[in-house]
């Protein structure tokens, strides 16, 4: 049970108290939220739906919320519950105590390589999972990954995944995302690439961080950075392990038919040492009710003394016409609520 000290009283939201800010973003910001009852922490993403129409985000927020529905893994970050105002979209998340990744890079340097290879192994844990499920990522980064009160990883931040049916007749992905510095070459080409090579790569880099404590490309200047990122050079300093080395040079291969699968990242013996798999949640399956309706909350600045009643997403979409929220539902489910 998480306990977090609260600044003044705060907002309730449902069965939800907000506290704190934990982060701020374009789309709005993310606040830790107690269960009431439990006393259980969460963080929640506020959402503003404005901003999501000024931003033009409304396939990404979409994005986000349909693949977490998807997801059942220790080392992916849990949807709870989504809730909705008429102007708000509140995402009810796993909250993890640790923070960002990044942050305890930063703070500590690099780590002792038996620390980072169990960080890695969760990560590649978490990131087979998600492309058994037919998702890949597209962004994953230091940022993107939480550490829990036990030091353990949970990926975050889906909203530039892609499903399958987001590939081309071609079965590659076309849309250039992610972020410079961990993104991988054939992303850049703008020929199409496979998903899963494509966060092979982030993969490796972020090993790199971690092992290392610094990026294995960087520069101020995009263009140089992209021309280092094509001819895949990294610096491997001589200090780390032969097998740490070996791994990181068969990830970071510029060439992505050569370059090192998942299943070959699990059966590399610096990888095995010490391993223990994560087993996935999916046998814990969830209602319908839950897993395509949103709760209805007042507004902030509304008073009313009423409990939030269940919404379904059909009556969320008709509260803000331009916003279609409709893709959150696979038709099967769809037409089985429109029957009620």
């Amino acid at each position: 049970m998480v306990k977090e000290g609260k600044e003044g009283k705060g907002m309730r939201l449902g069965k939800y108290e907000l506290g704190r800010t934990l982060g701020e973003g374009n789309f709005g910001k993310v606040k830790f939220a107690a269960d009431v009852e439990s006393g259980q922490g969460y963080a929640v993403k506020i959402i503003e739906k404005t901003r999501i129409l000024d931003l033009k985000i409304t396939d990404q927020i979409k994005r986000e919320i349909g693949t977490l529905k998807l997801l059942k893994h220790p080392n992916v970050v849990r949807l709870h519950e989504v809730l909705a105002s008429k102007t708000k979209i509140y995402m009810v998340l796993e909250y993890a105590t640790g923070g960002e990744l990044f942050d305890r890079i930063a703070s500590r340097g690099r780590l002792p390589e038996a620390e980072g290879r169990k960080l890695f192994q969760q990560l590649i844990d978490g990131v087979s999972y998600c492309h058994d499920k037919g998702v890949f990522h597209r962004d994953l980064k230091l940022e993107n990954i939480l550490v829990d009160s036990r030091g353990n990883i949970k990926i975050t931040d889906f909203g530039l995944s892609a499903l399958p049916q987001h590939f081309r007749d071609d079965g590659l992905l076309h849309t250039t995302c992610g972020s410079p510095n961990y993104v991988a070459p054939e992303v850049l080409n703008n020929r199409g690439y496979d998903g899963a090579t494509s966060d092979v790569w982030s993969c490796g880099v972020i090993l790199y961080v971690i092992l290392t404590g610094y990026l294995p490309f960087d520069d101020r200047n995009l263009a140089v950075l992209y021309q280092k990122i094509f001819k895949g050079e990294a610096h491997i300093p001589k200090w780390l392990s032969a097998g740490a080395k070996s791994l990181i040079r068969r990830i970071l291969d510029h060439n992505h038919v050569t370059r090192i699968t998942m299943d070959g990242i699990k059966a590399d013996d610096w990888f095995r040492q010490d391993y223990s798999p994560a087993n996935p949640d999916d046998e814990e399956s969830i209602l319908i009710d839950d897993a395509f309706s949103m709760q209805e909350v007042p507004s902030e600045g509304e008073k009313s003394p009423r409990s939030p009643t269940l919404i379904n997403a059909f009556q969320l979409i008709g509260m803000s016409s331009s916003l279609d929220l409709s893709g959150f539902f696979e038709k099967e489910v769809r037409e089985s609520l429109l029957a009620l």
